[in-house]
């Protein structure tokens, strides 16, 4: 087998089309597809099933799948020896993060990381949970930043810090006054979260289940800005992340008001294959993540 079959596969199982993923790879879709059935009968093994409409990826096909994604890996790393000189903080950091931490987390964190690893920039991709997720196994991301629970045996795991909930309302809403709110109560007010793709929207649901039952008043948003902007103009109260509320984000028109004790709260981490090859790299982004001088959260290194 070539590196190329390697390449060939992978494309196929990211794209699940055998003429997306023949331009994916600038070769014909009948060479392509030429070249998967070749290697089929070389291995003895049916990576792909092919339907009418629509082709999927066997178990044993699966796994092969993850270890030609690990191949190229290694070989791509070899260019990179050479570009860099195997200095693994030199040369762009692929770093996915989820939308409900990015804009808290990104300004104290750049700084800290210009510090550590001045030659290695970040290239950053916003998105929720399961669109990172994709990302990273495909290896278009290196390492994502997410929310536990999250991972299987293919992924390192690095908890970062535990972060808690807090609840936000108008000035002029009659919880103005409160010194803490149980999460139970919140179901009986209009409550604004992100919308359902967010798992973080998830998490609160979680913290309190009476707002899934019949009849609890919800609102979506697409962002925590947009939520905090519809709290303020008096539409209803929301739930933030601590990091969301922190003074550079507060203002004057809302009241941040804690849960009572135990307060909600999620634990947030890296993520990345193990098979990835600038370990080092993932350090120092891990040590930048614990100097940046984050409002209201809890490290955990």
């Amino acid at each position: 087998m070539t590196l190329n079959e390697l390449r060939y596969i992978v494309a196929v199982a990211q794209e699940l089309n055998f003429r997306r993923a023949a331009e994916k790879s600038f070769i014909s879709q009948p060479a392509l597809s030429l070249a998967i059935q070749k290697l089929e009968e070389e291995l003895g093994v049916q990576i792909f099933e092919r339907g009418r409409s629509e082709i999927s990826v066997t178990p044993v096909g699966g796994r092969i799948v993850e270890q030609a994604q690990r191949v190229l890996e290694e070989a791509g790393r070899i260019r990179e020896i050479v570009s860099r000189g195997d200095d693994q903080l030199s040369g762009a950091l692929r770093v996915g993060i989820i939308y409900s931490v990015g804009p808290y987390l990104l300004p104290d964190l750049i700084p800290a990381l210009k510090k550590l690893a001045p030659n290695m920039p970040l290239e950053v991709e916003e998105n929720i949970t399961g669109n990172l997720d994709a990302l990273l196994r495909n290896g278009k991301l290196d390492v994502i930043i997410i929310a536990l629970p999250y991972g299987d045996a293919g992924i390192q795991i690095l908890p970062l810090y535990d972060e808690p909930f807090e609840v936000v309302v108008g000035n002029d809403h009659h919880w103005a006054g409160r010194r803490s709110i149980k999460p139970e109560e919140l179901a009986d007010e209009k409550v604004l979260l992100l919308d359902s793709g967010h798992c973080f929207s998830n998490q609160v649901a979680e913290a309190c289940p009476e707002l899934n039952r019949k009849g609890a008043e919800i609102q979506q948003g697409t962002s925590f800005e947009t939520i905090r902007n519809m709290a303020a103009s008096g539409l209803g109260i929301t739930v933030l992340p601590a990091s969301a509320n922190s003074a550079r984000y507060r203002s004057k028109l809302l009241k941040v008001i804690t849960f009572t004790h135990p307060a909600p709260s999620r634990r947030i981490a890296l993520a990345w294959r193990k098979s990835f090859p600038r370990g080092q790299a993932i350090g120092v982004l891990a040590q930048a993540i614990a100097q940046a001088k984050i409002s209201g959260i809890k490290l955990l290194r």
